[in-house]
């Protein structure tokens, strides 16, 4: 099957919320994200795992930009962003919060860098954006929230000739702008 962004649109929609879902959505997610951004970042880890076996992220796509030449190379002197760390969320009832904002924050690391994308059905309540905060002053990690919608217009500027990172570095710095 060809990959395009009609059909990445079709699939990201389509897909249930909740429980019935979460592998559908995942799967059409990260196909998105592949499609958006493999090169220049290298081809997504899926369930990466800690040694222990403890830890398991959802996707983890390595950036070797070392150059300064785009901006996942400038996310990694700035964030140190080695790897890109994708947790997926596609909640029914449930809102995304703080607790998933924190199991993010766990998940990384040192070699991983400080940037990480919550990819999510909807958007997060109020108090996963204040322990957003409470995360970048103590430890200088950025999570950003990704949700079905931006995907969908990252989908559409890649169609335009744009480079869809432009909407990853805008959220960044509306991050910035937004912290206190």
């Amino acid at each position: 099957m060809t990959v395009t962004p009609d059909s990445l649109r079709e699939r990201l929609e389509a897909c249930p919320a909740g429980r019935d879902g979460w592998r559908e959505f995942e799967d059409a997610a990260l196909d998105t994200l592949r499609f958006l951004f493999v090169p220049p970042l290298a081809e997504p880890i899926e369930q990466a795992r800690s040694y222990s076996g403890i830890d398991r992220r959802d996707a983890v796509f390595p950036n070797r930009n070392f150059d300064r030449s785009n901006h996942w190379g400038q996310l990694l002197r700035e964030l140190d962003a080695r790897m890109i760390l994708v947790e997926f969320k596609n909640y029914k009832g449930e809102e995304i919060g703080k607790d998933e904002v924190n199991q993010t924050r766990n998940y990384l690391n040192r070699p991983m860098g400080r940037l990480a994308l919550i990819v999510s059905n909807k958007k997060p309540n109020d108090s996963a954006h204040i322990k957003r905060n409470t995360i970048y002053s103590e430890d200088g990690k950025v999570i950003l929230f990704i949700t079905v919608d931006h995907l969908i217009e990252m989908l559409y500027m890649k169609e335009r000739g744009e480079d869809p990172a432009d909407l990853i570095m805008d959220s960044v710095e509306r991050f910035y702008l937004q912290y206190e």
